[in-house]
């Protein structure tokens, strides 16, 4: 089949992709067709392991990987570097994050049984996309980032690779944005709003900036972990304070059902918990709920930028599945414990804010410092390299320590800091904010691509009718993966229809402060 290669089909440089073939054996690559404009040319999909369907034998393309390791062996700064411990690190990290605290809502809106499913079932699902994001990964070990997989599936295309590096970029920016906002409200909550709400949050972005720095994931690995160890600590402790509160100790409790609290809202009476959706629930809530549970399992954008730094690739699994099991038991408990106290009536996102003890609420907030700041970290610095790496790509100053690489990987980070910075300020929301995210980008991220990828490379190993050829193992895979895209479309569309009105409603309820705002946003 055309865009397959031959085995034996040199494909890569010292450095990195080298679409014309070649070996560059000082390490320098090659500089043709790999520079940021216009992509590279990457529109092979290559031939599967031995057994494709267990990830065991890779063969050809294992032997490229490692000799693009050995050809690091001379350079200062080493990519390829991380054993699969460090990537589940990052893994956790990226997973284990202050968005847990956003599932009480989605079950307050959702209803207790539907939001506990749908969290298994998204787990499953992302389970199983990041699988054949891995599989991708290990047939082309040449892959920098997402964006050279986007432009891989659809055609070889320059537009596609650019459209999706705009995709991917505006993503990590908004992710980045939405930790600087947190970081604001942390801030103002611990301090009784000691600094215009601005102010805080130009701290948490510079705070941020400094933290990038490190150029290797081998090298964020370390504060990856501590990051996911007290982010566990945190909704630990949230959840534990809730139960030791009370439902009668929850912020806002009156016993009053018919109380109107400061806002104007009939908000009273015990703690309402719902099995099911409560009567009158609208589409735009209940879909912002299940974007808002969407959101924090979906990141397989980041994916292949941690595979590409793995020393070995194929153990890229046993990080997947650890971080899926602990997912599912956390968010879960978590997220029905503390709906469990709070109610639908006095439910916030974060939970942190239902804590009626304001000690309780910054303590368990408090550990939640370090993922406040690493989470926007990592997706700055897989921004920083992925226009880093093309930039630099073939130089000295991508693989040793010179004055022109540093200057530039901080100006970099500096520039996506800035734009993360305008974001906080201009939508400063959190839950719509995560609704929006997840429908805009995580729609391709998420599902699209891989069920995608999925067809591609059943095609490129078994020709034209392959889900003819397994009996119903072909069936089954091609139809489960067609529904994975249409789930991506349906994202796209019905998603971002609900998050912009959701917004919408918000603003002109008057739930909104304005843009670059001193106004207080604490919990």
């Amino acid at each position: 089949m055309s865009g397959l290669r031959e085995k034996d089909e040199p494909a890569f440089g010292a450095g990195g992709f080298n679409p014309d073939g070649g070996a560059d054996l000082e390490g320098r690559g090659s500089r043709r067709g790999s520079t940021l404009v216009g992509g590279r040319k990457m529109s092979r999909i290559g031939p599967p392991p031995k057994n494709s369907m267990s990830f065991v034998d890779t063969s050809g393309d294992e032997e490229v990987h490692g000799k693009l390791v050995a050809m690091e062996e001379h350079n200062a700064i080493k990519y390829r570097t991380c054993s699969w411990q460090k990537t589940a690190a990052l893994l956790f990290s990226e997973y284990i994050c202050l968005a847990i605290m956003s599932f009480p809502y989605s079950y307050s809106i959702l209803g207790l049984v539907p939001g506990l499913i749908l969290t298994v079932v998204q787990a499953a699902f992302v389970l199983y996309t990041s699988l054949i994001v891995w599989e991708f990964c290990l047939r082309h070990p040449e892959v920098l980032d997402v964006c050279d997989i986007g432009q891989m599936l659809f055609w070889g295309k320059t537009w596609a690779w650019w459209a999706t590096a705009v995709m991917f970029l505006l993503n990590n920016t908004f992710i980045q944005g939405l930790h600087i906002l947190t970081i604001s409200r942390y801030l103002n909550t611990m301090s009784g709003h000691a600094v215009c709400t601005v102010g805080f949050a130009a701290i948490g972005a510079i705070i941020s900036w400094v933290c990038s720095m490190p150029r290797t994931f081998d090298a964020l690995s370390k504060l990856a972990a501590v990051s996911a160890f007290t982010t566990f600590v945190s909704v630990i402790l949230a959840a534990a304070f809730a139960g030791a509160e009370g439902k009668h100790g929850t912020a806002g409790y009156n016993p009053d059902p018919n109380h109107i609290n400061a806002n104007g809202v009939k908000m009273g009476g015990e703690p309402l918990v719902l099995i099911v959706p409560a009567a009158g629930t609208t589409f735009v809530a209940g879909m912002n709920a299940f974007l808002n549970i969407s959101y924090t399992f979906i990141g397989q954008i980041t994916l292949p930028s941690f595979i590409a730094e793995m020393k070995e690739p194929k153990d890229f699994r046993k990080a997947l599945w650890a971080v899926t099991i602990c997912e599912i038991i956390l968010f879960s408990l978590v997220g029905g414990i503390v709906y469990g106290y709070t109610g639908t009536q006095y439910n916030t996102a974060p939970a942190f804010g239902s804590l009626g003890n304001d000690l309780y609420k910054k303590v368990s907030f408090s550990f939640m410092i370090p993922t406040l700041i690493f989470l926007g970290v990592l997706y700055a610095s897989v921004s920083a390299r992925f226009i880093f790496f093309r930039a630099f790509e073939g130089t000295r100053h991508k693989t040793h320590n010179t004055v022109i690489g540093w200057a530039s990987w901080a100006g970099i980070l500096a520039v996506t800091w800035v734009f993360a910075f305008i974001i906080a300020e201009v939508i400063p929301f959190f839950a719509d904010l995560l609704a929006l995210m997840s429908s805009l980008f995580d729609s391709f991220f998420g599902w699209i691509f891989w069920g995608v990828a999925y067809l591609k490379m059943r095609q490129a190993d078994l020709g034209p009718g392959f889900y003819k050829k397994r009996g119903i193992r072909g069936w089954v895979g091609f139809l489960m993966n067609v529904f994975i895209i249409i789930v991506g479309v349906y994202f796209l569309a019905v998603g971002t229809y609900a998050s912009v009105d959701s917004i919408i409603l918000d603003y002109d309820a008057g739930n909104v402060k304005g843009v670059f705002t001193c106004a207080d946003n604490s919990l």
